[in-house]
């Protein structure tokens, strides 16, 4: 497939394809691997996507920052922890099928496809669609398209990693009055009372189909997420001692991100009949 101008292909390592955008309204980076967007820069501002700078960069390895695609499933297997905790979406390569640009912006999209390698972990047929809009915002859509003769349910996210001055300065409204529940230590079902702000590990996942704002004032910004298809919204921040346990994630890099999340999990499975499909999709704007 030839690529527009504005669209660059190379190898970060040998067998590691990555496409990097230049285009008058943003900068951006995607990883074959995963169709994991990396990085997203509109003109004009600092980065929005946080990269770890340990982030391992290895075919089969999910990335740490940017959108990892969690899917079919989120978190651990719900029965083979075994399995790899998010599904194999992230750590799977994918194949490019349409790049083109125009005067707002680039257009990219990607396919998953079954096969015996997807079948050892997931015994469905299925196409999974990436389809990655970048300009003045970034837009991120998953769709789900069962190619088999029986339904399936699936769990997923777009495990959204938003760079941020300091931790402890940001404010997420949106989810006020939500119920969420709280998986850091014993799980359980809780009420949100106000807005969200954080002093410790966050890791919640919210019964929610709202736009949130990630109010930001060490980068004097505030970001709007929008999303549809989407029944959960995942806000999660490691804090100090998780940070240490993460071998692609430097321990003091918790102050300066923070994941939004558009996401099915929990309850919020969605089940795919035969032929049919299903949309997940994401915008973030300045």
């Amino acid at each position: 497939m030839s690529l527009p101008a504005s669209i660059s292909l190379s190898e970060a390592l040998p067998g590691y394809p990555i496409f990097t955008v230049n285009h008058p309204t943003c900068t951006a980076r995607i990883a074959l691997n995963g169709a994991h967007v990396m990085e997203w820069t509109p003109t004009g501002h600092s980065p929005v996507l946080y990269l770890s700078p340990d982030a391992v960069l290895e075919p089969g390895k999910p990335i740490r920052g940017g959108i990892p695609v969690c899917w079919p499933w989120f978190n651990a297997h719900p029965t083979d922890e075994a399995k790899p905790m998010h599904g194999f979406a992230r750590n799977r390569p994918w194949t490019l099928i349409e790049a083109s640009e125009s005067d707002s912006g680039v257009k990219m999209a990607f396919v998953l496809c079954s096969d015996a390698a997807t079948r050892e972990l997931w015994p469905h047929e299925f196409e999974a669609h990436l389809t990655v809009l970048l300009g003045s915002t970034l837009e991120v859509s998953l769709q789900t398209i069962n190619k088999g003769s029986s339904e399936f349910s699936i769990a997923e996210a777009l495990h959204t990693y938003l760079t941020v001055g300091d931790i402890t300065q940001v404010t997420v409204k949106g989810l006020a009055e939500t119920p969420y529940l709280d998986t850091v230590g014993a799980r359980a079902m809780r009420h949100q009372t106000g807005d969200i702000t954080f002093d410790q590990e966050v890791d919640r996942q919210y019964v929610s189909l709202a736009t949130v704002t990630v109010e930001d004032p060490a980068l004097r910004r505030s970001l709007t997420i929008e999303k549809s298809g989407s029944a959960t919204t995942v806000v999660w921040n490691p804090w100090i001692e998780k940070s240490k346990r993460l071998a692609d994630l430097p321990d003091e890099a918790y102050p300066h991100f923070l994941c939004v999340e558009a996401a099915n999990a929990g309850d919020a499975t969605v089940t795919v009949a035969p032929g049919e499909a299903h949309v997940i999709q994401t915008t973030i704007r300045l």
